[in-house]
């Protein structure tokens, strides 16, 4: 059987670039996302002669569709490497109820899909030789987020998940590694209603290929953490300074809407 690179969240943002980088590296892909006519145009984008592409189109805030995904993608294929991409949020007071549909989406995506891949994706790779599983986290994982608490929380879980598991992991053959970006240019901002918080005035976002890019070259590295860029640094670190009080303050500033 041939081995794939699974990426959910491959329609758009650091799904896609990561994507490329697998195509680039001559891995077959598999491409999940809810948004099947994206996923075929970068289908046809990406193969060759020497690459094959598979679109498995799935909305992963269910987790039924998560089981069907994984099963698909396990159909006469060896996944060695997992990109748990795919992430939703929320920008809002926790107290407004019209952020809970959003909220509850986020959660499923961020936190129960995560946790059922790798679940799936571990002993699957260590049966078939090795693997790499990269869960994209979230400099926010590091500190409370007023303004987008669950979002934050759901990161959190996302980044002590994949350390705890790395380190229960060390003596085998298969990875876990979090990356932990801060502002990046895709299209989370709209998704999340972000598009005129404070952190956003503070310097442009990160470009997408360049997170992608230190995000796959540090996994393969084996890395379990990995914070692109000197200001992200400086903001995952900031909770082991300062009061978590104050951290909390500080990015309810950020993120709050001016």
């Amino acid at each position: 059987m041939d081995k794939y690179t699974l990426v959910t969240g491959a329609s758009e943002g650091l799904g896609v670039e990561f994507a490329r980088l697998a195509a680039k590296e001559g891995r077959n892909v598999i491409l999940t996302a809810r948004s099947t006519d994206k996923l075929e145009a970068l289908a046809k984008d990406l193969r060759s002669d020497t690459v094959d592409v598979v679109v498995i189109p799935a909305d992963l805030s269910d987790l039924s569709e998560a089981a069907r995904l994984w099963s698909a993608a396990t159909e006469g294929r060896i996944i060695d490497i997992l990109v748990n991409n795919a992430g939703l949020g929320y920008n809002g007071p926790f107290s407004d109820p019209q952020g809970w549909e959003r909220e509850l989406a986020s959660m499923q995506v961020n936190m129960l899909t995560y946790t059922y891949l790798m679940k799936q994706a571990i002993p699957h790779m260590e049966s078939y030789g090795g693997g790499r599983i990269m869960n994209v986290a979230s400099t926010g994982g590091f500190m409370a987020g007023p303004g987008m608490a669950v979002y934050h929380a759901s990161k959190a879980f996302a980044l002590h998940l994949s350390e705890a598991v790395a380190t229960e992991l060390r003596n085998t053959n298969v990875t876990v590694t979090a990356l932990c970006p801060g502002a990046t240019a895709t299209n989370f901002f709209e998704d999340a209603d972000m598009h005129a918080v404070r952190l956003l005035k503070f310097g442009a976002p990160m470009k997408a290929d360049v997170v992608a890019q230190d995000g796959w070259a540090k996994a393969f590295a084996g890395k379990r953490i990995v914070v692109p860029g000197v200001i992200n640094k400086v903001f995952a670190n900031l909770p082991r300074f300062a009061p978590r009080a104050l951290t909390a303050r500080v990015s309810a500033l950020f993120l709050a809407k001016s």
